[in-house]
Parts: structure tokens; sequence; C-alpha cells
């Protein structure tokens, strides 16, 4: 079993945890498998929404090789904040709020890393996808400099949905490309703004970049094209702070 994350396995414990609101970071369900009782937890981690894959046999074995039923949970280290309940605390107490949203990092050390430069910088909560995104495991937490237990983290089910929410509430999403025409330094960061980073090998999906109120890059010289993902982030972030100080 990886030192990395927490396990647990077994139809019945799944379905108890489940039932307790405890919060996944992803169910492997082993495929081929049709009894009632497997059944009845595939019905469950639907109506739920949880993040779930279905792998060969020996992928269980590898994480245990205790009897597994097989059904194991990859449990959450951090509890994940709810998603609107949060933007709406934020926006009813902050008139400069500050989102950030991460569209499918895969490194747990670039995502602890930019959560501890996000709690430096000020940022009111970050928000992530159910699907396609590094744990917030221990490697992250020990990275991120304790900031994953102060900073809200929400989860949801499409970064598309969390993009429409902010925008119909008032806040500027800003996508953070290279691909783009405009400069960081030509945005206005001083009203209630979120920044997309995308992730380490394809960057931010097309659908977000459309539903961007602006497109931003960092100016680069030099034979390498671009930063490492939680790099940049702290530079977009700083520019924040430095236009909201003048």
């Amino acid at each position: 079993m990886s030192n990395n994350s927490q396990y647990i396995y077994g139809i019945r414990a799944i379905q108890e945890a489940i039932e307790s609101g405890t919060d996944f970071h992803k169910i492997f369900l082993q495929k081929g498998i049709t009894s009632p009782l497997f059944k009845a937890l595939e019905g469950q981690i639907h109506d739920r929404k949880i993040p779930h894959s279905y792998v060969p046999a020996e992928r269980l074995q590898r994480i245990t090789t205790q009897n597994h039923q097989g059904a194991i949970a990859e449990i959450s280290e951090v509890g994940y904040a709810d998603f609107e309940e949060t933007v709406e605390r934020i926006l009813q107490a902050k008139e400069q709020p500050m989102f950030l949203l991460l569209d499918g990092l895969t490194d747990v050390r670039n995502f602890g890393a930019i959560l501890r430069t996000a709690s430096c910088t000020g940022v009111d909560a970050v928000i992530v996808p159910k699907q396609g995104m590094a744990p917030l495991n221990k490697d992250a937490i020990k990275t991120s400099a304790g900031a994953a237990f102060t900073l809200p983290v929400a989860r949801v089910d499409h970064l598309k949905d969390a993009v429409y929410y902010l925008k119909s509430s008032g806040v500027q999403i800003v996508s953070a490309t290279e691909k783009a025409e405009d400069h960081i330094y030509q945005v206005d960061f001083k009203n209630a703004s979120a920044i997309i980073m995308g992730s380490e090998d394809i960057g931010i999906h097309p659908s977000l970049l459309k539903l961007s109120d602006c497109q931003a890059k960092l100016p680069m010289s030099g034979t390498i094209a671009s930063l490492n993902v939680s790099v940049a982030c702290g530079v977009f972030l700083y520019e924040v702070v430095r236009q909201r100080l003048v």
C-alpha cells in the first residue's frame, strides 16, 4: 500500500464511508464484477458523482493484497470545501476576492507548491475538477507547508460550471496561456478575479479558454519557451498583489 495515500477496501467499508460523507479522491473498481452488492456500490458512486475508474484486478493487487472484493477507495487527506457555499461566503465578505482554478494538474508537488503560493498571496479559494486532478495527498500537503489545511479547496464536477457560476457573480476570468496576445501586465486585477492555470503538458482546455474574459501570458526570453506551472502561477499571483497594493 502506498505511503502517500490512505485507502479503504471492501465493498461494505466503502459504502459506509460514502454514507458518512467521506471525501474521496477516487474509487477503483475491478472490471467484470457483476454481483448485486457490487452493483449497489456502483449505484451509490454514480448517485454521489464520486470520481472512479474501472481497472484490472492486477491494479488493485498492487495497492493491497487483502480481500478488497473488487473495490478500493483512495481517501482525500484533506476535506474539500463546498463550492457554492464557499464562493458565496467569500463574495459577501470581500469586494476584491481572488480565486484560483487549476485545470488538470497531475503533479502533486506542483499542486502543493501552488497552494503554498496561493495562501501567501491572499487567494480566497482554489477550485479543482473532480476528475483528472492530482490528489491532495501527503506529498501535496507537505509541499504546501500547511496551506492545504487553511486555504479552502473546492471540487466541482466540471470547471466550466465553476467558470459560469463565477462569471454570473461578477468575477473576471483570466486564463494563463502562452497562446495569449496580451501580457499579464496588461490585465486589470483590481476587481474580483479568478485565474485559471492549466495542466503541465497541455495547458488549459480550449472550452475554458473560450469562456474566459481575457487571456494573458508571461513575457519570455531565452531558448526555453515556458515555465513550470507552479512558478508561472506565482508570477501571476504576485502581479495581482502588486496591482492591489498600488
